[in-house]
């Protein structure tokens, strides 16, 4: 198996090192793993391309690729340019330092690369790592993905829904905040939403005068509605959702056209 790898939080970050390990032995002994990820972090880029200006690319060593781009960049880049055209079997980004469930999906470099690989006709999963306080003390914080990585990404190959139609599906794992050991299973679940979690802006002065703006984010360890992402990930589980790129709202459509008429 050919599976190409990327990540959001740049070439070394740590996470990117257990999606390595994760890929190597989903590929096996006869397969190839790939990695083009950003050369620096690009996390809250979602599905951001380098449109307007180039993006320069450097092999660091074997089947391993640094770009100045964002990940649905660097998807793109090892496309058609690292693979030369040749294909992968499966497209994983992560596994992301921190959550990417609810309203985070949207800001997600991470949900991004997968995304682009969907568009692309490839089978993806994105991967990332709830973070919180009983992860901080853990050998590493990503033990949840290290040790339970393989058998989600195994179990979605075997068993998951890999249609081929427009707006290709693709998955989008969460793995919850707490060791390895007291993991209490996988559960397929929506992308939540937390109320009163917003972004926003902090200003800050400079020496010199000037304005500047930091970006703000709200509390993480909010639970969402039964049966959503977060709400699974608090409780243990690892949380599995089937996503696409169609923004439509189906739901509407019908109602709107009667309104409209």
């Amino acid at each position: 198996m050919r599976i190409l790898i990327t990540n959001d939080d740049g070439i070394n970050a740590p996470g990117l090192e257990i999606l390595t390990a994760i890929a190597e032995e989903i590929a096996g002994p006869s397969g190839e793993v790939w990695t083009v990820a950003p050369a620096f972090e690009q996390s809250g880029v979602a599905h951001c391309i380098s449109y307007t200006h180039p993006m320069m690319i450097l092999k660091l060593g074997p089947r391993r690729y640094a770009a100045e781009g964002s990940p649905a960049d660097c998807v793109l880049a090892g496309l058609y340019d690292v693979l030369q055209g040749e294909r992968p079997d499966l497209v994983l980004s992560g596994v992301n330092r921190g959550n990417n469930a609810a309203e985070n999906v949207l800001y997600s470099g991470t949900v991004g690369g997968a995304m682009e690989a969907a568009l692309q006709g490839l089978p993806a999963i994105a991967l990332s790592q709830f973070m919180g306080p009983l992860t901080e003390d853990l050998e590493t914080p990503f033990e949840a993905a290290r040790d339970h990585g393989v058998a989600v990404v195994r179990t979605l190959l075997d068993k998951g829904i890999w249609d081929r139609g427009d707006y290709r599906l693709f998955y989008n794992v969460n793995f919850p905040p707490i060791a390895g050991s007291v993991v209490k299973g996988m559960k397929v679940a929506s992308q939540g939403y937390r109320t009163d979690t917003f972004f926003g802006v902090e200003p800050h002065v400079s020496p010199s005068g000037k304005k500047f703006l930091w970006i703000t984010g709200g509390p993480q360890h909010l639970p969402t509605a039964p049966g959503t992402d977060v709400a699974a990930n608090l409780d243990g589980f690892i949380s599995v959702t089937p996503m696409r790129a169609d923004l439509t709202a189906h739901d509407a459509l019908s109602d709107l056209e009667v309104r409209l008429a």
